[in-house]
């Protein structure tokens, strides 16, 4: 399913387009020449922090803090309906949000099959802001120009995005708050958190 002449493009820098649980998405490793690739493939501000894309919590513990209670909730939801943003263990490049990352646990075969083989990516869509979204990560690769070895297959069912929940650790423990509702209503995160314990 991942061919060696995309993982040696995601090894030299390139970026890939691949399909997530809701909209297509732009891979690339999370360095800085990578980095400087995808953001210039968008025309994204540097100042937009991208996600990364995780196989789950446990991997991003690597890189963020966890708290349980965030485990709990994102296990308690469909696989893929959340981003979460976490205090960095160590800050990141910029470009990944530094000391306050966004990470997403992905649940498409095919996104989750390219992170065991590379590890964390960046989760962004791979449209830009305002555009109506491609039905496949082909279509959406295409329609930035990347090379075909760039171009993962794998339809994705559109709609909303994840839902983007800030996540802070304060006097009172840890807080969560609904930034950007998407798949999973901030009404269902709210009640969630209410009544976690």
């Amino acid at each position: 399913m991942i061919s060696e002449a995309l993982v040696d493009h995601l090894l030299h820098d390139g970026v890939v387009a691949y399909p997530t649980s809701t909209l297509p998405g732009l891979a690339c490793l999370p360095n800085a020449e990578a980095l400087d690739a995808l953001f210039a493939l968008k025309q994204r501000p540097a100042d937009k922090p991208v996600s990364l894309g995780v196989l789950s919590l446990d991997q991003a513990e690597a890189l963020v803090h966890v708290p349980d209670d965030v485990r709990r909730l994102e296990a308690a939801f469909p696989k893929g309906g959340f981003t979460f943003v976490l205090d960095a263990k160590e800050p990141l490049d910029a470009r990944l949000g530094g000391a306050r990352v966004a990470v997403r646990c992905l649940a498409h075969p095919v996104a989750r099959a390219l992170v065991e083989r590379m590890g964390p990516i960046t989760a962004t869509s791979a449209n830009e802001s305002g555009e109506v979204p491609a039905d496949t990560a082909e279509e959406a690769g295409r329609g930035l120009g990347l090379p075909d070895h760039a171009l993962l297959p794998g339809a994705c069912p559109g709609g909303l995005g994840s839902t983007f929940v800030n996540v802070t650790q304060g006097d009172d423990g840890v807080e969560v708050t609904v930034m950007r509702e998407g798949v999973v209503p901030a009404r269902s995160v709210i009640e969630w958190w209410k009544t976690r314990n």
